[in-house]
């Protein structure tokens, strides 16, 4: 394989890297947003976070051409075969955390006036551990870092309390005033669409330690939490 065409592959490489992470700069604002348009009760925050989601559909797409004609050009093996694949799963993965995060700033423009503040610093206090095993796993992607992968994979069941706490936290809203229940509704599916955004965050971790090493992680190395 000739110099030129050695750079040019690996310029394509990059740029697929590149893309992937460019993705998820866009959901991690997405969730951190999300959360501070149901905070600050910011329905116009809310309204930009969901009309981003369209830009992350756009990129998994292209994202998805480019590792098909990177396949059929270039019949990549090893290491090259490994980053390509998993760039498309990772990919894959951000696409549904920017739905997940569009589906909570959509849920908090439905909010009434029986949401409490305590209601709503609930999801946010859960938001933050969520928002930082995202970074943490982009991280580890961009630096091809097997060890942070795996410490992100090992830290699901951290997400996983949050849930089980603000999920008892919230039945604790709704017996003490039935009015809430609307209100609670959309909490509880907030909650459940951030322990899910953890759940991605895992599977891309799988992908970043896939791609480093060759290896795949065992759920046997890890107990799961039972939730609630």
């Amino acid at each position: 394989m000739s110099e030129h065409i050695v750079s040019a592959y690996s310029d394509e490489l990059e740029r697929l890297s590149a893309d992937i992470m460019k993705m998820g700069g866009i959901v991690e604002t997405m969730i951190a947003d999300a959360a501070r348009a149901l905070g600050a009760n910011d329905l116009d925050l809310a309204r930009e976070v969901v009309a981003r989601d369209p830009q992350v559909d756009m990129i998994e797409a292209d994202a998805e051409r480019q590792v098909v004609s990177l396949i059929a050009r270039r019949q990549p093996m090893g290491h090259d075969l490994r980053t390509i694949l998993s760039a498309m799963k990772i990919s894959n993965e951000l696409e549904r955390i920017g739905d997940l995060a569009k589906n909570i700033a959509k849920r908090a423009q439905r909010l009434d006036e029986n949401v409490s503040p305590e209601m709503r610093n609930a999801i946010i206090r859960m938001s933050h551990p969520v928002h930082q095993q995202l970074t943490n796993v982009l991280n580890a992607y961009a630096s091809g870092n097997a060890d942070k992968a795996k410490a992100v994979w090992s830290s699901d069941d951290d997400i996983d309390l949050h849930y089980n706490s603000v999920f008892r936290e919230m039945l604790t809203y709704l017996v003490e005033d039935p009015r809430r229940i609307s209100a609670g509704a959309h909490m509880l599916f907030m909650a459940k669409n951030l322990e899910r955004i953890g759940d991605h965050c895992t599977n891309i971790a799988e992908f970043v330690y896939y791609q480093a090493v060759g290896e795949y992680l065992s759920e046997l190395e890890r107990p799961k939490l039972n939730q609630v």
